[in-house]
């Protein structure tokens, strides 16, 4: 088997897990885990965006992580996003993410400064230092970070024989082939947006890591398995699907974290609200939550629930 095959699948981006109380829910987390886990999805992409790492410690970081390998991590494919605005705190993440036993580590550029590529390398390579033993990917967002991975910096980074992939969440899925044809044939890129990730794998993505995917993994993983079929026609249904789900979801006023959190919930899996700046769910949100969700369930029912 191929090293790089544990990679290759749907990996949902894993949700920030909170009590009553706002506090990290070590419970919680280990529920999502498990429920993830049951529905058959490849791995879990743990403290990203969907983890709403920026609004964590790194002390709260570490918890979430432990609770995820604790309750799931044997049966999952695990990337642990370590990423902080400091090299300093960013090291001592991924240093835990190895002593837990992630398969991979991964990280955006800083944010905020714009710093030159070559201070972009040197950040990402600390890191991978610190966790000599574990994968690396590389997080592209440059709608958030503020900074676009390019050919010639992941040249640079594919010097570091730890640096495996991509992370793409770019909009362009022509960056899906620059970076695979950058990176050569021992380098795998994940499809990032949602909303392409039919696209995004026939670009030559390895999987998916995605947002949405905790609520409608189903959807998803038979876009993926469809797509390995070469049935692509009822694969572009499902994500056609998906995208007007995803519409209807950022319809609302509340961050999507919390509309996606509040589906959750109705499918018996409570993990609290979103934490502050993030708003939260207000009245009229909780209908089109309800809706989205009779959405999901129509569509599961429709494509992944037929007889053999």
């Amino acid at each position: 088997m191929n090293r790089l095959d544990k990679y290759r699948g749907i990996i949902p981006a894993f949700y920030a897990c909170y009590g009553d109380d706002g506090e990290i829910s070590r419970e919680r987390v280990k529920a999502l885990a498990v429920h993830l886990a049951d529905k058959g999805v490849k791995g879990l992409y743990v403290g990203g965006s969907s983890g709403e790492c920026i609004y964590q410690s790194v002390e709260e970081r570490k918890q979430v992580l432990e609770c995820v390998m604790e309750a799931a991590g044997d049966r999952l494919t695990v990337i642990a996003h370590v990423a902080c605005n400091n090299t300093q705190d960013s090291m001592e993440l991924a240093r835990h993410a190895e002593k837990q036993g992630a398969d991979a580590i991964a990280a955006i550029p800083p944010i905020y400064f714009h710093l030159p590529p070559y201070a972009i390398a040197k950040y990402w390579n600390d890191i991978s230092s610190a966790a000599p033993e574990t994968d690396f990917i590389i997080y592209n967002i440059p709608q958030l970070a503020g900074v676009a991975l390019n050919t010639a910096l992941l040249r640079e980074m594919r010097k570091n024989p730890k640096v495996i992939g991509v992370k793409n969440s770019s909009m362009p899925v022509q960056d899906i082939q620059m970076f695979l044809d950058e990176g050569g044939d021992d380098m795998i890129v994940f499809n990032g947006p949602d909303e392409q990730l039919l696209s995004g794998l026939a670009a030559g993505a390895a999987g998916g890591i995605g947002g949405t995917y905790a609520v409608m993994p189903e959807l998803y993983m038979k876009i993926y398995e469809l797509f390995g079929r070469g049935e692509m026609e009822t694969a572009r249904l499902i994500q056609n699907e998906c995208c007007r789900i995803i519409y209807h979801m950022c319809s609302a006023k509340a961050n999507l974290y919390a509309v996606l959190k509040e589906i959750l919930k109705g499918r018996g899996i409570d993990i609290g609200t979103v934490r502050a700046p993030l708003p939260g769910m207000e009245a009229e949100d909780y209908k089109i939550a309800e809706a989205c969700a009779g959405e999901i369930g129509a569509a599961v029912k429709k494509y992944c629930e037929k007889a053999g």
